[in-house]
């Protein structure tokens, strides 16, 4: 998934050591040593369309911050505790909806080199007597691109296999799963997959893994001993789209089984207004800007309430004919919209944390203490 990285651009910091040179010499394209990352966004911010741009100029960094952070909810809606494992920024597929087009300023690909911090703050935590904790590289890029030219997800899935305390989820909308075979995860890594429906996925989300690719990749991580977890996330309305959702609900159990899956989240397209002129730049053929929104209480543009709550009651029944007791729950939403979507509020079963913590206990075998 990095073959269209046009520019590497290799922090002073990091020049010359091993894993540098590794994906150097695996991308072999022109690298540029710079002492100051302002000279990398210089670049980017240069060029007509400098988010195409920051897709294939490739940062190598050290991680400045913390490698964990806790993800970035709100107190308005109900948040489920994740835990983000930041080992790299910005992704080289192209979907119209993505936050990062926005969040990022500017958004440039950037994977973080200095790995032995990252292990000494996963080893701290795999050390706490607190809760099971969820933590995923998901968030800010996709977790199965650096595949092709790092070793990252296979280091990532023998330090959790060695532990009881913590999960891996790596989240993606690929069908790269090579470097997860022959691998002894203890079922401390959940494979998981963004899904959409084909519509949403050849008009929206460019250079991405087809819907069937994706379900064909996720039964073979099952065949592999690997627990799975699917996001529909985002939601996106159209005419016609709940059928086409539920028919997409129908193709993924065709292709698993319904007991080993660790959760299924929904969540409707909501954005912050800055990203809405990025894609009328970006995406000119693309509507899903112009639909029925309304400002949330986190300022994020939203699909009027009674549409999101009446796709949601559709999605969780179909869900529920399928497997009455898959974990299902929404992304960032609150609690009028669970009661009328799913028939109860987090707080009813311990919190939404808890209800998560508990089925990665019961399908990961964390050890248990809440």
């Amino acid at each position: 998934m990095l073959r269209s990285i046009s520019t590497l651009y290799i922090d002073s910091q990091v020049a010359g050591l091993p894993e540098t040179e590794r994906i150097r010499e695996s991308l072999d394209v022109p690298a540029v040593t710079v002492d100051d990352q302002s000279v990398v966004f210089q670049a980017v911010r240069a060029a007509q369309d400098c988010v195409g741009q920051g897709k294939r100029s490739l940062f190598l960094t050290n991680n400045r911050g913390g490698f964990l952070k806790n993800c970035p909810g709100t107190s308005y809606y109900r948040c489920c505790g994740y835990k983000i494992l930041d080992v790299a920024g910005f992704c080289t597929m192209d979907c119209s909806y993505c936050i990062l087009q926005a969040y990022f300023h500017p958004p440039v690909l950037k994977y973080y080199i200095n790995r032995e911090r990252l292990a000494a703050e996963l080893d701290a935590v795999f050390h706490n007597t607190g809760r099971p904790l969820r933590i995923g590289t998901g968030e800010f890029t996709d977790s199965m691109i650096w595949n092709c030219c790092t070793d990252l997800n296979s280091y990532l899935v023998e330090l959790f296999a060695a532990q009881t305390r913590a999960v891996l989820e790596l989240k993606t909308k690929t069908a790269d799963i090579n470097v997860l075979r022959g691998m002894k995860h203890n079922r401390k890594t959940i494979a998981a997959w963004s899904l959409n429906t084909e519509r949403v996925i050849s008009s929206e989300e460019r250079r991405t893994a087809t819907l069937d690719e994706r379900l064909a990749a996720a039964a073979e991580c099952e065949a592999m001993g690997y627990p799975v977890a699917f996001h529909f996330d985002p939601v996106i309305l159209y005419d016609g789209c709940k059928e086409e959702y539920l028919k997409v609900i129908d193709r993924l159990f065709s292709y698993v089984s319904h007991n080993n899956i660790v959760w299924i989240s929904i969540g409707a397209f909501r954005f912050m207004p800055q990203l809405k002129p990025v894609i009328e730049k970006r995406f000119p053929e693309s509507v899903i800007a112009y639909g029925e929104f309304v400002p949330g209480m986190d300022r994020k543009m939203r699909y009027f309430k009674p549409l999101r709550i009446d796709i949601y009651r559709s999605m969780v029944e179909r869900i529920r004919e399928h497997a009455p007791g898959v974990c299902v729950y929404f992304c960032m939403e609150d609690d009028q919209v669970w009661e009328q979507s799913i028939g109860f509020v987090p707080a009813e079963k311990g919190g939404l944390p808890h209800i998560l913590d508990e089925s990665a206990v019961t399908h990961c075998g964390l050890a248990a203490r809440f």
